[in-house]
Protein backbone atom coordinates (compact mmCIF):
# COMPACT_ATOMS: atom_id res chain seq x y z
CA UNK A 1 0.00 0.00 0.00
CA UNK A 2 1.28 3.45 -0.92
CA UNK A 3 -0.35 6.75 -1.84
CA UNK A 4 0.31 8.57 -5.08
CA UNK A 5 -0.37 12.20 -5.86
CA UNK A 6 -2.68 12.43 -8.87
CA UNK A 7 -2.81 16.21 -9.16
CA UNK A 8 -0.69 18.86 -7.41
CA UNK A 9 -2.84 21.64 -5.99
CA UNK A 10 -2.24 25.38 -5.82
CA UNK A 11 -3.52 28.47 -4.04
CA UNK A 12 -5.27 31.23 -5.96
CA UNK A 13 -2.66 33.47 -4.40
CA UNK A 14 0.18 32.57 -2.10
CA UNK A 15 1.06 35.38 0.32
CA UNK A 16 4.37 33.64 1.03
CA UNK A 17 5.27 34.35 -2.62
CA UNK A 18 4.39 38.02 -2.02
CA UNK A 19 1.35 37.70 -4.28
CA UNK A 20 -1.61 40.04 -4.07
CA UNK A 21 -4.92 39.26 -5.71
CA UNK A 22 -5.85 35.99 -7.37
CA UNK A 23 -3.19 34.84 -9.82
CA UNK A 24 -4.68 31.46 -10.76
CA UNK A 25 -7.62 29.10 -10.20
CA UNK A 26 -7.15 27.35 -6.88
CA UNK A 27 -7.44 23.58 -6.58
CA UNK A 28 -6.45 21.00 -4.02
CA UNK A 29 -3.81 18.32 -4.14
CA UNK A 30 -5.53 15.03 -4.96
CA UNK A 31 -4.16 11.68 -3.80
CA UNK A 32 -5.08 8.12 -4.71
CA UNK A 33 -4.55 5.24 -2.28
CA UNK A 34 -4.71 1.52 -3.09
CA UNK A 35 -5.21 -0.62 0.00
CA UNK A 36 -6.80 -4.03 0.15
CA UNK A 37 -9.75 -4.03 -2.24
CA UNK A 38 -10.24 -0.27 -1.93
CA UNK A 39 -9.08 2.48 -4.28
CA UNK A 40 -9.56 5.78 -2.47
CA UNK A 41 -9.50 9.22 -4.07
CA UNK A 42 -8.71 11.94 -1.53
CA UNK A 43 -9.82 15.55 -2.14
CA UNK A 44 -10.79 15.09 -5.83
CA UNK A 45 -10.44 18.67 -7.01
CA UNK A 46 -10.39 18.67 -10.82
CA UNK A 47 -13.39 18.39 -13.17
CA UNK A 48 -14.19 14.73 -13.91
CA UNK A 49 -12.70 14.60 -17.43
CA UNK A 50 -9.40 16.08 -16.24
CA UNK A 51 -9.26 13.84 -13.17
CA UNK A 52 -9.96 10.78 -15.30
CA UNK A 53 -7.00 11.68 -17.53
CA UNK A 54 -4.71 12.35 -14.55
CA UNK A 55 -5.58 9.00 -12.95
CA UNK A 56 -4.68 7.25 -16.17
CA UNK A 57 -1.37 9.13 -16.39
CA UNK A 58 -0.39 8.50 -12.79
CA UNK A 59 -1.52 4.89 -12.22
CA UNK A 60 -3.39 3.53 -15.23
CA UNK A 61 -6.71 4.03 -13.44
CA UNK A 62 -10.06 5.48 -14.42
CA UNK A 63 -12.69 7.19 -12.31
CA UNK A 64 -14.78 4.05 -12.74
CA UNK A 65 -12.13 2.16 -10.72
CA UNK A 66 -12.54 4.41 -7.67
CA UNK A 67 -14.35 2.67 -4.81
CA UNK A 68 -14.21 5.42 -2.18
CA UNK A 69 -13.82 9.19 -1.90
CA UNK A 70 -12.52 10.93 1.21
CA UNK A 71 -12.65 14.68 1.77
CA UNK A 72 -10.37 16.29 4.36
CA UNK A 73 -12.96 19.10 4.50
CA UNK A 74 -16.14 20.14 2.67
CA UNK A 75 -14.31 23.04 1.03
CA UNK A 76 -15.63 23.47 -2.56
CA UNK A 77 -12.11 23.13 -4.01
CA UNK A 78 -11.98 19.53 -2.81
CA UNK A 79 -15.07 18.16 -4.56
CA UNK A 80 -15.20 19.22 -8.21
CA UNK A 81 -14.82 15.60 -9.37
CA UNK A 82 -17.82 14.27 -7.45
CA UNK A 83 -20.27 14.30 -10.41
CA UNK A 84 -18.01 11.75 -12.12
CA UNK A 85 -17.73 9.34 -9.17
CA UNK A 86 -21.29 8.99 -7.95
CA UNK A 87 -20.83 5.20 -7.93
CA UNK A 88 -18.20 5.40 -5.14
CA UNK A 89 -18.75 5.61 -1.39
CA UNK A 90 -18.26 9.21 -0.23
CA UNK A 91 -16.65 9.59 3.18
CA UNK A 92 -15.95 12.53 5.49
CA UNK A 93 -15.23 12.89 9.21
CA UNK A 94 -18.45 13.14 11.23
CA UNK A 95 -17.57 16.48 12.91
CA UNK A 96 -16.98 17.99 9.46
CA UNK A 97 -20.32 16.70 8.19
CA UNK A 98 -22.07 18.19 11.21
CA UNK A 99 -20.29 21.56 11.13
CA UNK A 100 -20.75 21.94 7.37
CA UNK A 101 -24.45 21.12 7.69
CA UNK A 102 -24.90 23.66 10.48
CA UNK A 103 -23.06 26.35 8.50
CA UNK A 104 -25.12 25.76 5.35
CA UNK A 105 -28.40 25.80 7.26
CA UNK A 106 -27.37 29.07 8.90
CA UNK A 107 -26.62 30.55 5.46
CA UNK A 108 -30.03 29.39 4.21
CA UNK A 109 -31.72 31.29 7.04
CA UNK A 110 -29.74 34.45 6.28
CA UNK A 111 -30.50 34.17 2.55
CA UNK A 112 -34.23 33.46 2.93
CA UNK A 113 -35.15 36.47 0.77
CA UNK A 114 -32.96 35.31 -2.12
CA UNK A 115 -34.49 32.13 -3.64
CA UNK A 116 -31.61 31.63 -6.09
CA UNK A 117 -29.04 31.57 -3.29
CA UNK A 118 -31.24 29.35 -1.14
CA UNK A 119 -31.57 26.89 -4.03
CA UNK A 120 -27.78 26.66 -4.39
CA UNK A 121 -27.33 26.18 -0.66
CA UNK A 122 -29.96 23.46 -0.59
CA UNK A 123 -28.08 21.68 -3.38
CA UNK A 124 -24.94 21.80 -1.22
CA UNK A 125 -26.92 20.41 1.69
CA UNK A 126 -28.19 17.60 -0.52
CA UNK A 127 -24.63 16.83 -1.62
CA UNK A 128 -23.53 16.73 2.00
CA UNK A 129 -26.25 14.19 2.76
CA UNK A 130 -24.52 11.76 0.38
CA UNK A 131 -21.52 11.47 2.71
CA UNK A 132 -21.13 8.95 5.49
CA UNK A 133 -18.70 8.96 8.39
CA UNK A 134 -16.01 6.26 8.39
CA UNK A 135 -14.57 4.38 11.34
CA UNK A 136 -11.28 5.53 12.86
CA UNK A 137 -9.46 2.84 10.87
CA UNK A 138 -11.57 2.69 7.70
CA UNK A 139 -9.10 0.74 5.53
CA UNK A 140 -6.02 -1.44 6.02
CA UNK A 141 -3.10 0.80 7.06
CA UNK A 142 -5.23 3.96 6.83
CA UNK A 143 -6.28 5.86 9.97
CA UNK A 144 -8.32 9.02 10.43
CA UNK A 145 -6.22 11.89 11.83
CA UNK A 146 -8.46 14.71 13.10
CA UNK A 147 -6.82 18.11 12.59
CA UNK A 148 -9.51 20.74 13.28
CA UNK A 149 -8.92 24.41 12.63
CA UNK A 150 -8.91 24.97 8.90
CA UNK A 151 -12.54 23.94 9.19
CA UNK A 152 -14.16 22.80 12.46
CA UNK A 153 -14.01 19.14 11.46
CA UNK A 154 -10.93 18.97 9.22
CA UNK A 155 -9.48 15.47 9.18
CA UNK A 156 -6.42 14.01 7.51
CA UNK A 157 -5.46 10.44 6.73
CA UNK A 158 -2.50 8.80 8.46
CA UNK A 159 -0.74 5.98 6.62
CA UNK A 160 1.71 4.15 8.92
CA UNK A 161 4.04 2.44 6.45
CA UNK A 162 6.72 -0.03 7.65
CA UNK A 163 9.54 2.54 7.62
CA UNK A 164 7.78 5.90 7.28
CA UNK A 165 4.57 7.61 8.31
CA UNK A 166 2.67 9.45 5.59
CA UNK A 167 0.07 12.08 6.46
CA UNK A 168 -2.43 13.65 4.07
CA UNK A 169 -3.13 16.99 5.75
CA UNK A 170 -5.54 18.90 3.54
CA UNK A 171 -5.10 22.63 4.08
CA UNK A 172 -3.81 22.28 7.64
CA UNK A 173 -0.38 22.24 5.96
CA UNK A 174 -0.93 24.10 2.71
CA UNK A 175 2.45 24.30 0.93
CA UNK A 176 6.18 23.78 1.42
CA UNK A 177 6.58 27.46 2.30
CA UNK A 178 3.85 27.22 4.93
CA UNK A 179 5.64 24.22 6.44
CA UNK A 180 9.00 26.01 6.43
CA UNK A 181 7.52 29.15 7.98
CA UNK A 182 5.30 27.38 10.49
CA UNK A 183 2.31 29.20 8.96
CA UNK A 184 -1.33 28.31 8.50
CA UNK A 185 -3.75 29.80 5.98
CA UNK A 186 -5.36 33.02 7.12
CA UNK A 187 -8.83 31.90 6.04
CA UNK A 188 -8.92 29.14 8.66
CA UNK A 189 -12.12 28.86 10.66
CA UNK A 190 -10.03 28.89 13.85
CA UNK A 191 -6.42 30.01 13.41
CA UNK A 192 -5.23 29.05 16.90
CA UNK A 193 -6.73 25.58 16.62
CA UNK A 194 -5.25 25.25 13.11
CA UNK A 195 -1.81 26.09 14.51
CA UNK A 196 -2.16 23.35 17.11
CA UNK A 197 -3.15 20.86 14.41
CA UNK A 198 -0.24 22.05 12.25
CA UNK A 199 2.17 21.22 15.09
CA UNK A 200 0.62 17.75 15.46
CA UNK A 201 1.17 17.10 11.75
CA UNK A 202 4.82 18.12 11.94
CA UNK A 203 5.39 15.99 15.04
CA UNK A 204 3.98 12.75 13.62
CA UNK A 205 4.62 12.67 9.85
CA UNK A 206 7.79 11.67 8.03
CA UNK A 207 6.15 12.49 4.71
CA UNK A 208 3.47 15.16 4.32
CA UNK A 209 1.02 15.39 1.45
CA UNK A 210 -0.12 19.01 1.81
CA UNK A 211 -3.28 20.70 0.65
CA UNK A 212 -1.79 22.77 -2.19
CA UNK A 213 1.63 21.32 -3.04
CA UNK A 214 3.57 18.18 -3.89
CA UNK A 215 4.78 15.54 -1.42
CA UNK A 216 7.13 16.98 1.22
CA UNK A 217 9.78 15.16 3.27
CA UNK A 218 9.29 16.58 6.75
CA UNK A 219 12.58 18.36 7.58
CA UNK A 220 11.82 18.14 11.29
CA UNK A 221 11.99 14.32 11.10
CA UNK A 222 14.49 13.70 8.30
CA UNK A 223 17.58 15.18 9.97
Amino acid sequence: MYPRVVSIGTLANNPLWNERGNSRISHSTTTVIKTGDAIILVDPSLPPTLMDARLDERWGLKLSNITHVFLTSFDPDRRRTLPGIEHANWLMHEPEIQSASAAIQDEILRAENDPAVVNILEEHLGLLASFTSPEDNPFPSVDLFPIPGFTPGSCGLLLPLPKQTVLITGDTVATLEHLQNGSVLQNCANIELAKESFVECVEIADIIIPGRDNIILNPARSQ
